[in-house]
């Protein structure tokens, strides 16, 4: 117990510790372990997901939460036997911090809303959820983000996932509704000048 009390407070970047990576609800209901077989790979990615993604987020919107972040194996194999987990060999390298996926490359996902956005959807009803993803195009080295349809029209598309890998960059920017906005098939969009798609945003000062 009192080396999970201390790996939960190990420092992933200065606004991010790695307690608030371990939690899940589903979880904390089923009984189920959540915590890294690989620690130090997990603490490895950890970082480099909060200082390359978030980290800027935090800059540039203020308090991110953090809705899901580490899964482990054990909770990927029961888990999506109850609510709508993707499988645990997909999620190597995304949600699943302490595996390595097929090509033996390191990677880790979370899943986050932004409180700033939230009020901007509510305030500006002619935007959309792509206002953030060209902006999160044209400032951050993601490898993949994805937004989430919400019945409640206050929170629509303000949550997502974020992806950071170490050798994949820019893969996709999609929406589970209306699919891919922005990745290989979309060579249109490669260039990081959509400042028109985000009127109001902050800007990023590094």
């Amino acid at each position: 117990m009192a080396q999970l009390e201390n790996f939960g407070r190990i420092r992933l970047s200065r606004h991010f510790f790695m307690r608030e990576m371990l939690y899940s609800e589903v979880a904390s209901v089923l009984g189920i372990r959540n915590v890294p077989d690989n620690p130090a790979l997990a603490i490895e990615v950890g970082k480099a997901l909060c200082v390359t993604l978030l980290e800027p987020l935090h800059a540039a919107f203020g308090h991110v939460t953090v809705r899901s972040a580490f899964r482990s194996t054990a909770l990927h194999e029961r888990g999506g036997n109850f609510v709508n987990i993707d499988g645990s060999d997909w999620n190597r390298a995304r949600h699943t911090w302490d595996r390595l996926d097929a090509k033996g490359n390191k990677g880790a996902t979370v899943s986050v809303v932004i409180p700033w956005f939230v009020d901007y959807l509510r305030e500006r009803p002619d935007m959309s959820w792509k206002a953030m993803a060209w902006w999160i195009h044209d400032h951050l080295d993601y490898s993949e983000v994805t937004f989430f349809h919400n019945r409640n029209p206050l929170f629509e598309y303000a949550a997502f996932n974020i992806r950071w890998h170490e050798i994949e960059r820019r893969r996709w920017i999609k929406s589970t509704v209306h699919g891919v906005l922005t990745g290989r098939r979309n060579p249109g969009h490669v260039s990081r000048d959509h400042a028109s798609e985000y009127p109001g945003f902050p800007k990023l000062e590094r």
